[in-house]
This record gives structure tokens, sequence and C-alpha cells, in this order.
């Protein structure tokens, strides 16, 4: 879907500018998305499939629910509204926990130039795996690991293909965030 997004600048401060998303990648134009990581009280965390669909690193494994905010909505809306279009999983703001935002400027073969800052979240997921239902569209699988196979594949991401290699320090970040929380 070509949605409206608000354009910020490098600081990630609102620019009153917006364009189709189509256009902020190809031109790069900085702009939020909203990524919500589920885990549970076993310290578990759910792992997202990216679709093989995907433009952006199509079948790799990556966070729970995410996506860009659209126009005028409020980064914790679309933080709730991605994990539940993507997982049919309804949070409520009371739910999420910030860990902190996260500048990732990446150009891709096809040309896409993706300067995100990704607000990033995490919440207890309090349902089984089994009661949620993905979209393909977005999603190809979905499935739970403990930290520690977290931090096993993560540690082989340059050679493994399974995770985003460059995201290394982010996914070791909301790593720590969920040990705390625990």
């Amino acid at each position: 879907m070509d949605e409206y997004i608000d354009i910020v600048n490098r600081k990630g401060i609102p620019t009153g500018e917006s364009c189709l998303k189509s256009e902020v990648h190809r031109l790069g134009y900085y702009h939020n998305t909203a990524h919500v990581w589920l885990f549970t009280t076993d310290g578990e965390i759910l792992l997202q499939q990216r679709a093989l669909s995907k433009e952006i690193c199509p079948g790799l494994w990556d966070v729970s629910a995410a996506g860009h905010v659209d126009t005028g909505e409020a980064i914790e809306d679309a933080a709730i509204r991605e994990t539940f279009e993507e997982l049919n999983y309804k949070l409520s703001k009371t739910d999420l926990i910030k860990v902190g935002v996260f500048l990732k400027e990446q150009t891709y073969p096809s040309g896409i130039k993706d300067n995100e800052f990704h607000h990033t979240y995490i919440a207890c997921l309090k349902n089984s795996i089994d009661e949620l239902i993905f979209d393909p569209i977005e999603v190809e699988a979905i499935k739970l690991v403990t930290i520690q196979t977290f931090i096993d594949l993560l540690n082989l991401s340059a050679s493994n293909n399974h995770f985003i290699a460059s995201n290394y320090n982010y996914y070791i970040n909301v790593i720590d965030a969920i040990k705390n929380k625990l």
C-alpha cells in the first residue's frame, strides 16, 4: 500500500510535509516507523519472517510487528495498528514499553533509500502464538525463540541469512530491554 507519511529531518523533527511512501523511499526522505517486539514471561521473543514478496529484506527474520507511521498518526497508535494488522493481536498504549528511537539509514540494490527512525517498543505477549493470525502479504511466518537462541542466530547473522545483519546493534538493544523487563 502506498500511504502518505510525514517527512522529518535528520534529527527526527517534523518538516510539516508529507508524501507517498514510494516517494519517501525513492528520494530518501527521513520518516518515522513504529516497531513492536513481543516477548513472553518465559523469556521468549516473537520473530516475524518478512514475506517473500517484500521489497526490502524478503524472507529474513525481524521485529514482531512494524510499519510506517501514517500522516498525522501518533507513533503509539501506529505501533498498535501495525501489531493488529500484521498479527491480529490487540495492544493498548499501556501495554507498550518504549525502548528508544533508532536511526536506520540504508540504501538497497532496488534503489530504495530507507532513512527511518525506528520508534521501538516492547510488549508482553499474553496470548498463545497459535492464536495469532498473521497477514500473508506482510508476514511469511512467525516463531518464538529464547533469548539465547536469538543471540546465537544473531552472532552468525553475517553468514546465516537469518536476520538483517546490519541491524545487529539494534537487535542487541532490544534483547537488553527485554532482559531488563523480565
